[in-house]
C-alpha cells in the first residue's frame, strides 16, 4: 500500500493552522465524568483495577438500563472515573479494536508509580509493551487496551497538549 506521507503532513499542517488557536476559549466541559467499558466478570475486573493497578473501587450498583447488570466505578485521580458494566445474559464476545471504536485509554501516573505498576504487571505475568520510556501498553482481563503514561496531565512526550 502506497501512503503519501507528504500529503498527510500537508493536511495536518492545514488543520493545525485552521483550528489550533493560540488564545483558545475555555472548554464547555468540566472534565471527564467517567469512561465506561464492559466487564465479563465484575470481581475479576475489580481485582485487576483495584488490587493490581491501585485504582480504588468507589461504588457498585445496578445499571439503570439493564436489570441485573452492575455499574461500578474506579477512581483514576483528578476527579475522574473509569466505569464498567457487566451485561449478564448477553453474549458480547471478546473486546475488539475497530475503526470508530476505542483504541486505548491513557491514564497519567507519577513516574515512581509507573515503575511500581510496571513491576506489578510483570510479577502478575500481564504482557506489556514500553514505548518512549514513559508509556506502558497492556490489556485488561477483557482485552481493553490501557496505557499508563508517566507524563504529567496535559503533556505527552515532552510536548504540551493542553
Amino acid at each position: 500500500m502506497d501512503i503519501d506521507y507528504e500529503a498527510i503532513e500537508r493536511e495536518r499542517s492545514r488543520i493545525r493552522e485552521r483550528y489550533l488557536r493560540e488564545n483558545r476559549p475555555p472548554s464547555s466541559a468540566r472534565g471527564l465524568h467517567h469512561f465506561a467499558l464492559l466487564s465479563s466478570d465484575p470481581e475479576r475486573t475489580i481485582r485487576f483495577y483495584q488490587e493490581l493497578l491501585e485504582f480504588p473501587l468507589t461504588e457498585i450498583f445496578e445499571n439503570r438500563d439493564y436489570k441485573g447488570s452492575n455499574h461500578f466505578f474506579f477512581d483514576i485521580g483528578n476527579g475522574n472515573l473509569l466505569a464498567f458494566f457487566d451485561l449478564p445474559g448477553l453474549d458480547l464476545g471478546p473486546y475488539q479494536e475497530v475503526l470508530g471504536g476505542v483504541h486505548h485509554i491513557a491514564i497519567s501516573v507519577e513516574p515512581a508509580t509507573w515503575e511500581r505498576l510496571r513491576s506489578k504487571l510483570e510479577a502478575e505475568g500481564v504482557p506489556y509493551q514500553v514505548e518512549s520510556g514513559a508509556s506502558i501498553y497492556f490489556r485488561d482481563p477483557d482485552g481493553a487496551r490501557l496505557e499508563l503514561l508517566a507524563d504529567p496531565l496535559g503533556e505527552m512526550y515532552g510536548s504540551r497538549v493542553i
